[in-house]
């Protein structure tokens, strides 16, 4: 039998062992509280993160992505603005040569062809500003001195500032330089100052040898990107209006050599094959696409 001390210290050892486990069931129930807690905290928060994400989807603008194909065709839903410019003048002017910097006033109609007013043997660089972006053509005098010098004088007047490509068939040739926008400002037959219309006056330029006509394929024939004088009945009856040559335009016009060949296409053929390529048999552009301004650069000479 245990003694009375011994009793005491068992009473001792039994209540601390009790405290400690009465402390260790109330840590346990604490951790399984907290866990608990965390438990309902996580899911709770799940839950609000799957409704936000469903939210955000079902208020989220739909977008459709359309992809549209560059082709020859692209520009022609789109209409260009008719540009700004001067009245065309009706009273004729004598035909002096402007300044290098350009005339300060735009003139269209002339009493005559102008004297010369150029160097024989110039070279110049013609930046033709478009609706579409720039054409530079080269253009030596020795080609044909008459139309250089013609195209020089014209062009320092702003002869050609806002005026339309009216003329253009596909696989043949981009027509423009005449101010009224129809193709009739040239020889139309009026009495008077006005017999010629715009400009007011015909020249004579060179005539592309006959021997296009056997054999295309010569250096002096057209060829795509050349720039010709259009006329009414030959190079005797040049005046404003031009033309640029196509791809496949030189096929015909190397048939018949009658239109004055004055310069050539160094930059902005494709350009010019945008303008070609949305116009009809007709020769009626789906676009209208103006001749912004033209400025000249003497290169040489």
């Amino acid at each position: 039998m245990p003694t009375e001390k011994r009793a005491r210290q068992r009473a001792a050892r039994e209540q601390k062992q009790a405290v400690i486990q009465k402390g260790r069931k109330r840590r346990r129930n604490l951790r399984r509280g907290t866990g608990g807690v965390i438990l309902a905290l996580v899911i709770v928060g799940i839950v609000l993160l799957v409704n936000s994400s469903a939210n955000k989807a079902a208020n989220k603008p739909t977008t459709t992505t359309t992809t549209t194909a560059t082709t020859s065709t692209t520009i022609t839903s789109t209409t260009f603005a008719t540009p700004t410019t001067q009245p065309l003048t009706t009273a004729a002017v004598a035909p002096t040569c402007p300044p290098a910097t350009g005339s300060t006033k735009r003139v269209v109609l002339f009493t005559a062809a102008p004297s010369s007013c150029i160097s024989a043997t110039s070279v110049w660089d013609a930046t033709f500003k478009t609706s579409l972006g720039d054409i530079v053509v080269q253009m030596p005098a020795a080609a044909s001195f008459a139309a250089v010098n013609n195209f020089v004088f014209l062009a320092r007047y702003d002869f050609y500032n806002g005026t339309l490509f009216h003329r253009v068939i596909p696989g043949f040739v981009v027509q423009g330089g005449d101010p009224t926008g129809t193709g009739t400002g040239g020889a139309t037959g009026q009495a008077g100052p006005m017999k010629y219309g715009y400009p007011g006056y015909e020249f004579t330029g060179n005539t592309p040898p006959a021997a296009c006509k056997k054999t295309p394929s010569l250096s002096g024939c057209y060829q795509p990107g050349d720039l010709a004088l259009a006329n009414s009945s030959g190079p005797s009856t040049d005046e404003s209006q031009f033309f640029f040559v196509l791809p496949g335009g030189q096929t015909t016009l190397n048939t018949e050599p009658n239109y004055t060949n004055f310069g050539h296409v160094v930059s902005g053929m494709n350009v010019v094959e945008k303008i070609g390529a949305d116009g009809s048999s007709s020769g009626t552009p789906a676009v209208k696409v103006y001749l912004l301004s033209v400025s000249m650069k003497q290169v040489s000479g």
